[in-house]
């Protein structure tokens, strides 16, 4: 099952649910994902049976909501401060290639010269699907921003003024909202484009906190329940039109280095990150980059990811943001 957010003529939120390839359906008395999800986490039931309970409406045409500029993202909290964006690098089988030849210092590849990444890459390949009962390694970390970096699908993700770069990472992430008691629950999964500075974090390693400082979007749908073993996308950037740059994507379990719950718990194990009513949007990581092909990002350019199994594709174009004097005052 799909699900996704519409805005009303009203300015009030349409749920819509579907199955791939079928319209999509309004769920009756829905306020918003975030409150079924609540209600379903609360409740002890799953998404599904608080859906099926609710019953379905009007059928709603996505395609023409997303040409009219009123998807939403697919999940949002009343306070984006209560969302969080995360992520998780260096996760899938190919990721250390691109990332590596960002930050390799020498081409020898003995263990003395390993750079920082390919040991992080290392230490995935060698205990980042730990068996049942154990823990684990844990991976590569970052912070992205709350609910105000979270862009809807088709508006504009924004490159500040001082930023050296603007690029796309297509991902899989993880959507979860907190129960009243502080559990975890994940309502599924959504394409991410967990947009980046990748000229300022090739410059020096440790400004990766820096370069993740940007916002992301996700969907426009969830698909609801586990991720499949195998997911294949396509990401590309779009110039007047025109395709500039496509290229494949792998994620799912079965092309990468951890499991999914060993990232989850990673994440989780952290009490500030259940705290109740709270909602995370956990990106997985990626293999495939336009920036690691030599390709420079300009305004107007329209990035689009899209697996199948996910449904609709996630489009945003870049805009630039002007420049913006800070000033720090003394109270």
């Amino acid at each position: 099952m799909l699900i996704s957010q519409v805005r009303k003529e009203d300015g009030s939120i349409a749920v819509a649910v579907r199955s791939p390839g079928e319209m999509a359906r309004v769920v009756k008395g829905a306020e918003s994902v975030y409150a079924l999800a609540m209600e379903a986490a609360n409740g002890g039931k799953s998404l599904k049976e608080v859906i099926d309970a609710r019953g379905l409406g009007d059928t709603v045409d996505l395609e023409k909501a997303y040409a009219e500029g009123r998807l939403l993202s697919p999940i949002t909290h009343p306070d984006p401060a209560h969302l969080h964006l995360t992520g998780t690098g260096l996760t899938h089988l190919g990721s250390a290639a691109t990332r590596d030849a960002m930050h390799k210092k020498t081409a020898e590849a003995v263990e003395e010269t390993l750079t920082d990444s390919m040991k992080m890459f290392r230490m995935g390949l060698e205990g980042g699907k730990p068996k049942p009962g154990e823990k684990g390694v844990q991976p590569e970390w970052f912070y992205k921003g709350n609910g105000i970096a979270a862009v809807a699908p088709g508006q504009p993700l924004t490159s500040p003024a001082f930023a050296e770069d603007g690029g796309e990472e297509p991902e899989m992430a993880g959507i979860y909202v907190i129960s009243d008691k502080g559990v975890p629950y994940r309502l599924g999964f959504a394409v991410a484009n967990e947009f980046s500075d990748h000229k300022t974090e090739r410059v020096n390693y440790l400004w990766l906190a820096h370069s993740k400082l940007r916002q992301a979007s996700f969907g426009p749908e969830i698909r609801i329940g586990v991720a499949p073993d195998d997911i294949r996308g396509t990401s590309r950037i779009l110039r007047g039109g025109e395709v500039l740059w496509e290229k494949p994507f792998l994620s799912g379990e079965a092309n990468m280095s951890h499991s999914f719950a060993n990232l989850e718990y990673h994440h989780f194990k952290y009490g500030l990150f259940r705290v109740p009513g709270d909602v995370h949007v956990h990106m997985f990581g990626t293999a495939t980059l336009s920036f690691g092909d030599g390709i420079r990002t300009e305004e107007g350019d329209v990035f689009e990811i899209e697996a199948g199994e996910f449904g609709l594709p996630l489009r945003n174009p870049l805009a630039i943001a002007a420049e913006e004097e800070i000033a720090i005052r003394q109270l």
